[in-house]
């Protein structure tokens, strides 16, 4: 008997400090001014900030402005293939020195992140496939914003960058 007054007692005094916790019983605010209805300010929220607005290339179609030094190395020991493309709201310039420059242009216009090289370190997961041994560098700026990158086909995430950059990189040594 003098357990279960114990364990009553127990009970009652962590009910008594829950319900100081949050909000009052009667359903409305509590006495710091939060509702049960909402997170406090205090309180972590699983919503994602937005993100802030950036100059990198990216964030939409962009103007069409570049200028670009391609190398292409299609395979160990084979001689880099070297580009130029200057771009000028999407449109080739005379200067260019690429396998297609049109589709090039184009394709910086309607996403200049292409070329943009993924942040160093990120904690991408990528599948462990060969695509080949193809590497490619683009230096130059695209929209006014630096552009230094470094392309590959050794795993599921380079390959995907390469492949959407087909355009830019021209189709060297085979390669999508």
């Amino acid at each position: 008997m003098r357990n279960l007054r114990l364990a009553a007692a127990v009970l009652a005094m962590g009910s008594g400090l829950l319900s100081g916790c949050g909000g009052s019983s009667n359903g409305g605010p509590s006495a710091s001014g939060s509702s049960p209805a909402g997170p406090s300010p205090d309180t972590e929220t699983s919503a994602a900030a937005p993100a802030p607005a950036t100059s990198r290339p990216g964030n939409g179609p962009g103007q069409g402005n570049a200028k670009l030094a391609i190398t292409v190395m299609p395979s160990e020991g084979a001689p880099a293939l070297d580009y130029i493309l200057v771009c000028s709201s999407g449109t080739p310039a005379a200067e260019s020195r690429h396998p297609d420059p049109a589709a090039a242009c184009a394709a910086l216009k309607a996403n200049p992140a292409i070329v943009a090289q993924a942040a160093p370190g990120s904690d991408r997961t990528c599948t462990q496939q060969y695509g080949g041994p193809q590497k490619a560098t683009v230096t130059g700026a695209v929209d006014g914003v630096a552009v230094e990158s470094s392309f590959a086909r050794t795993n599921g995430c380079e390959i995907s960058a390469w492949d959407a950059a087909k355009d830019v990189l021209g189709a060297a040594g085979g390669a999508s």
